[in-house]
């Protein structure tokens, strides 16, 4: 079992399985409601520039530096977005995931907590990792919000990291799970999911 194998993983809330360039269709239709790559502060691709997004992170993961997965809504069936393992350091036993997004419909459901809660267990409990990483933009306030309610805590914030593709400067917020920590942010993952089983 290797960091940039992409086996299908599924619970009650959301089913990633290996990207593929099949997924583009689905994606494309996602990511064109609200217009999500429009917004300035996140790197979402563009409905024309699926495809091309797709077969970017297949080539990477070919080369060792990825691990892309297309997250699926399994009442539908349809892939609604995107999510990846990157920045890989097997050697020190760490994975960051990111390179994440959802169609609007999807949000603030089940399938963000639930994805996560897939891809957290299998590093920790599967590949043994010792951490865990999450980055975002400075400014995407919902997706730190969203990666707090996971249970990750606030490393710090990388200035100036990154030159971003209107010009600016994006400011990187880490956090991160480690293995001590990950038995009580699963079980709390685990909580917050059954509540909404039972709505």
């Amino acid at each position: 079992m290797t960091f940039t194998e992409t086996p299908p993983l599924e619970n009650e809330f959301a089913r990633l399985e290996p990207l593929s360039s099949s997924h583009a269709e689905d994606l494309a239709e996602a990511v064109a409601v609200g217009d999500l790559w429009r917004i300035w502060y996140a790197n979402v691709p563009t409905p024309e520039g699926m495809l091309e997004e797709i077969e970017t992170r297949l080539d990477k993961q070919r080369e060792g530096a990825l691990a892309p997965w297309a997250i699926l809504d399994p009442s539908r069936g349809k892939a609604i977005g995107m999510t990846t393992y990157l920045n890989i350091d097997a050697d020190n036993r760490r994975v960051e995931i990111g390179s994440t997004w959802m169609g609007k419909e999807a949000q603030g459901t089940g399938v963000n907590p639930g994805a996560k809660l897939l891809l957290m267990t299998r590093a920790f409990e599967q590949l043994d990792c010792i951490g865990v990483e999450f980055r975002t933009h400075f400014h995407n306030h919902r997706s730190r919000a969203a990666i707090a309610r996971l249970g990750a805590k606030q490393d710090g914030i990388l200035r100036s990291h990154m030159l971003w593709r209107d010009g600016t400067r994006r400011d990187t917020v880490v956090f991160s799970v480690t293995d001590s920590e990950w038995p009580t942010v699963k079980f709390g993952l685990e909580q917050r999911l059954a509540r909404r089983s039972a709505v």
